[in-house]
């Protein structure tokens, strides 16, 4: 636990691009050698739009890295936090509390207010539009809605109180975590079924992505399934049975095209049908 600490307490840039760039090599692969849906779609041209969205994520987290930082170091210099408040305990348990408590708020909770107000669901749409969800979809992200998650992952590291590896250890699971449950892949249903109960599987995600309500308002967390589990928004729907999208924007020119994809925060929104 020493050595994980002592690397992400010093974790280069260029190993976090690496692990970025290498997990959607990784799943990228497998998804085309075991697929879970077999799309007929131009793969290329879809990734590239998820890939540029990606790339404005990391020039956007990058940019605004440094409020993390000094949020992470006001923390412990003001022992403020509900980490720093616990009585003492093994590392390895501080570390899990503070992992479970960084996943509620810089991605439970963050995701569930995206669906619940009508002004940040313009932004979170975007990443909803995709009809052919495979690795590249985890970062699809409109840059507004990147700055509305680095803003509550930094609320997340002064409530929880997390020292800076912390932050990047919970950021580098939460990039692999995503990349796993959105690529385009088969596990044999026990074995999803089983990862279930502890993170989130490609089969319990891919339900969230799920065209019509109420399956799209449901499975919001990234890296713990338990808050889903606990907070009552877990569903399940046979892989068979789900048709990815949004019932809003089904039109090719609507969800494939990267300058409607940006302008779509700005338009008028039709509602979400409830069936």
């Amino acid at each position: 636990m020493n050595d994980i600490i002592a690397y992400f307490s010093t974790i280069p840039s260029s190993h976090r691009s690496l692990i970025l760039v290498g997990g959607i090599t990784f799943f990228w692969l497998i998804e085309n050698a075991f697929p879970l849906f077999n799309f007929t779609y131009k793969k290329w041209h879809h990734a590239g739009i998820n890939i540029f969205m990606t790339l404005t994520t990391i020039v956007i987290n990058f940019c605004l890295a440094f409020i993390l930082l000094k949020s992470a170091d006001w923390s412990i210099a003001n022992n403020f936090g509900i980490l720093q408040w616990l009585p003492e305990m093994p590392l390895w348990l501080y570390a899990l509390i503070g992992l479970l408590l960084l996943d509620l708020i810089g991605a439970y909770l963050v995701h569930l207010v995206e669906h619940k107000t009508k002004f940040l669901w313009r932004f979170h749409l975007i990443h909803h539009t995709d009809t052919w969800i495979d690795t590249t979809t985890a970062n699809r992200h409109h840059p507004g809605e990147s700055v509305i998650r680095f803003t509550f992952t930094a609320l997340g590291v002064l409530i929880v109180g997390s020292p800076m590896w912390m932050v990047f250890l919970y950021q580098t699971l939460s990039v692999v975590a995503t990349q796993f449950n959105h690529a385009n892949i088969s596990l044999p249903k026990k074995v999803d079924t089983i990862l279930s109960y502890f993170i989130v599987s490609p089969d319990m995600h891919k339900v969230h992505h799920h065209y019509v309500l109420p399956y799209t308002d449901s499975n919001y967390g990234n890296i713990f399934s338990i808050w889903d589990r606990l907070f009552g928004t877990f569903m399940m729907l046979p892989k068979e049975e789900i048709i990815y999208g949004i019932d809003t924007h089904l039109k090719p020119e609507e969800h494939n095209e990267l300058k409607n994809l940006l302008k779509i925060p700005f338009q008028k929104q039709p509602l979400k049908e409830n069936s």
